[in-house]
């Protein structure tokens, strides 16, 4: 039997299935992550529905967008060590197909397609909700009174008197109707860093942000276990 996401998976071939990308030909996982796309944000929008009673529709939208972004997935799949895993073809091998935030997102929504059609939707369910415990944790209480992750993140530090995070601009590419500004946040004190991707470089910041945020908050929680 084979495993991926916490599950044990019957049908060892689903799984295969949800880490081929289509570049390498045959059953690939195209359909499978349509239908991990919908389950996530099913799954993802009813936790958030439960945990915020009093949060309207705009800002449960808002949550929940925060929480499936691509950048996010991305990096959730390479903490699965999703990416050694993929079955590639040739030319994406070549240019780094494993590393690219676009295919590890994908592939973690096959592989949450993948464990609904091995063992059904409560499954599923709780191995989504397994992986964004964290993430679900780390946003602000009721929701209304939504705070950026740049503001919550320095409000967080100043609390525990330590030093603010710095924002590199690492670098900025493309053409400038469809520029890519890619942001690096950095906090010494614990010397950790992420870095977020977006058309907007205040997004990109605040991408980074809501990263190392996460990070401090897991660290946090496994100190006071």
């Amino acid at each position: 039997m084979s495993s991926a996401l916490g599950h044990v998976f019957a049908d060892a071939a689903l799984l295969e299935q949800a880490l081929t990308h289509r570049s390498a030909g045959g059953r690939n996982n195209e359909r499978i992550e349509f239908l991990g796309d919908a389950l996530l944000n099913l799954i993802i929008a009813e936790a958030l529905f439960r945990r915020f009673p009093k949060a309207d529709e705009g800002a449960l939208t808002r949550a929940r967008s925060q929480l499936v972004r691509e950048p996010v997935l991305a990096e959730l799949a390479r903490a699965l060590g999703l990416g050694d895993r993929l079955l590639l073809g040739p030319g994406e091998l070549k240019s780094g197909g494993f590393r690219r935030d676009s295919i590890l997102a994908d592939a973690l929504e096959a592989l949450i397609g993948a464990i609904h059609l091995d063992a059904g939707f409560d499954a599923c369910r709780s191995a989504v909700l397994a992986l964004f415990e964290t993430r679900i944790e780390a946003l602000p209480a009721g929701l209304k009174a939504h705070k950026d992750s740049k503001t919550r993140l320095q409000e967080w530090l100043q609390a525990r008197q330590l030093g603010l995070p710095d924002y590199l601009l690492v670098e900025a590419r493309g053409e400038d109707h469809d520029k890519q500004f890619e942001v690096r946040c950095r906090v010494d004190s614990f010397g950790l860093e992420a870095t977020g991707v977006a058309g907007v470089r205040r997004e990109a910041e605040q991408q980074a942000a809501a990263d190392v945020l996460v990070a401090l908050l897991e660290s946090s929680s496994k100190e006071s276990a």
